[in-house]
Formats: structure tokens, C-alpha cells, sequence
């Protein structure tokens, strides 16, 4: 548990500097904006390309993805149902559906199955199925949704490769495939660059806490809990029911799988959502929230599952 609690105090020292730089002016919003869009465009893809290149792809194909899955899906269909309902546009629906399922697998995620689970490749199903499924088919959606007129068909299936982080995320694939190691003169200014990623992406969002509406202000209260709710409760009970009784799970493995599933919604989706312009307010503030609520999930589930 000590893992957990270490990783959630990281993350808001971090946040808590962003907040500290935004209060006396050292960045303002501009400087917020172009921090936000540096981590998009350069730190994540370079960050993408080395820590994937390290993976195994082999892991992906685990029951702990199958489980991972229907937590994921479960949550992003009822995402999908009350946005046809309600007649939400597409680049809101897609933000909204990524607050709800896109659990920060990265920097916080792996800390904690290192640390409180004991093996940090379990973390990696969750990782490949974000960044080779859920992301590169949310960032079409939303070029989609800002694109002026109707695209082809064509385009719309291209769009992925024209993407940063999808083109990180499979020249990382590939190398860990084709098992290629990088020369270290590649490799070293690529993890360096990569390394500023995460910083980047809590100072820009501790920034935004600051200088924007207080949580909770800039949004309906309806639309915020209801991400939340499903983001820490659905996505979670869905993940441990599919893993306990449809594929026999128990033990360490179904609370690895629960508690990954209850991580709070990344940090990289509020980078994705000001990069779009959609959303913004939603991502940011149920990225607070479900942060601060996943240290107490996360006790819970340990107190029931470990």
C-alpha cells in the first residue's frame, strides 16, 4: 500500500508546483497552453518510443487484458448512450468517454504495480491496449470532429499515422517486436526528451488548476460526477466481475486487475483535450477528482481483495 500512497504523493507534489508557478505568474496561460502542446507534440511521443520499445508485447494477450477490456467498454457505452441521448457533439463525447475509461496507466500506474503489486509488467496490458486501441481511435475521432468539412474515408483511417502519439507508440511496438535495441546515441536524447513528459503534463495541469474556474465551477456538477462515477466505480466493478466470473480470476491476479482499473483518469487527457479544444474543463476537473478519490478506492480494494 505504501507503493499507492507513494505514487499519489509524487503526483501532487508535481501538481502542487504547477500551482505554485501558475499562482505567481511565472507561467501564465499561454505558457500553459504551450506546455501542454511541447508534451503532445515531443515528450510523450519520444517517452512513448522508449518505454514500449522495453515492453513485451506477449503481455497484451493476458486475461488481464480480456478483464481490462470490458472495464473499459463497459464504461465508454454508457458514455456513448447518453451522448446520442443527449445530443452531444463528437469531440465532447470522445473527451468525456476518455475521462471515464482512460486510467493513468503511466506515471502512476506503473509505480503501483511495482511497488504495491510487485511486478510492474502488469501494468502493461492496460498500457498497450491504451496507446494502441483507446488513444490512437480517440485522436482520429477528434481530427474528425475539427476537421471542417466531411473527410474521406481514406483519411480517416490514415489520420493515426499523421498522429505524435501514435507514431511513437508504434515505432515503439515494432522495436519491441522485432526485438531492436537502440543505438545509445538515439536512445539516450530520446529518453531524455521523454523524461519530460510527465513533468510537463502535471505542471501544465497544476497551471490550469490555478489560473482557471475552481473544480467543480467550470462544469456542471451532473456531467462531473457521472465521468467520476463511472471512471471509479464502473470501470473497476466491471473490470473485477468479467475477471471473478468469466474468466476465473482470483488472488493477486483479480485484485491487480481491479486495482489498476481504479486508477484515476490520466494527466495526458487533459493534454489531449486542450490540444482539441473540447472538453477542457471536464477533463481537468475530473482528473482532480478522481485523483483524489483513488488513494481511498484503492484502500478499500485492497482491504477487500488482498
Amino acid at each position: 500500500m505504501g507503493g499507492v500512497l507513494g505514487g499519489f504523493a509524487t503526483i501532487a507534489a508535481v501538481v502542487g508546483l504547477g500551482i505554485l508557478v501558475g499562482h505567481v505568474k511565472l507561467v501564465d496561460a499561454k505558457g500553459q497552453r504551450t506546455l501542454s502542446l511541447l508534451a503532445f507534440y515531443v515528450a510523450s511521443p519520444a517517452l512513448l518510443v522508449t518505454v514500449l520499445a522495453d515492453s513485451d508485447p506477449a503481455e497484451v494477450f493476458s486475461t488481464h487484458l480480456v478483464a481490462t477490456v470490458v472495464g473499459v467498454g463497459a464504461a465508454v457505452l454508457v458514455v456513448a448512450a447518453v451522448a446520442v441521448r443527449r445530443g452531444w457533439d463528437l469531440g465532447s463525447s470522445v473527451v468525456a468517454s476518455l475521462c471515464s475509461a482512460y486510467v493513468n496507466a503511466g506515471n502512476l500506474g506503473i509505480p503501483v504495480a511495482a511497488y504495491a503489486l510487485g511486478d510492474a509488467a502488469l501494468v502493461a496490458p492496460t498500457l498497450l491496449l491504451q496507446l494502441l486501441v483507446l488513444q490512437p481511435l480517440a485522436l482520429t475521432l477528434l481530427d474528425v470532429d475539427r476537421s471542417p468539412g466531411r473527410l474521406p474515408i481514406a483519411k480517416v483511417l490514415t489520420r493515426p499515422l499523421t498522429n505524435p502519439l501514435t507514431i511513437g507508440t508504434g515505432a515503439g511496438v515494432l522495436l519491441a517486436v522485432a526485438d531492436v535495441r537502440l543505438p545509445q546515441p538515439i536512445h539516450d536524447p530520446l529518453a531524455l526528451v521523454g523524461g519530460m513528459a510527465v513533468p510537463a503534463m502535471l505542471i501544465a495541469y497544476g497551471v490550469a488548476l490555478r489560473l482557471g474556474p475552481l473544480p467543480g465551477r467550470g462544469v456542471r456538477p451532473r456531467a462531473l460526477v457521472a465521468v467520476v462515477g463511472l471512471k471509479m466505480l464502473l470501470q473497476p466493478l466491471a473490470a473485477y466481475t468479467a475477471g471473478r466470473f468469466l474468466l476465473d480470476m482470483d488472488g493477486h491476479d483479480l485484485f491487480a486487475v481491479t486495482l489498476l482499473s481504479a486508477l484515476p483518469t490520466a494527466q495526458n487527457v487533459f493534454v489531449v483535450a486542450t490540444r482539441y479544444d473540447r472538453a477542457v474543463l471536464l477533463a481537468r476537473d475530473a482528473i482532480f477528482v478522481s485523483t483524489v478519490l483513488a488513494a481511498p478506492a484503492a484502500v478499500v480494494i485492497a482491504a477487500l481483495l488482498s
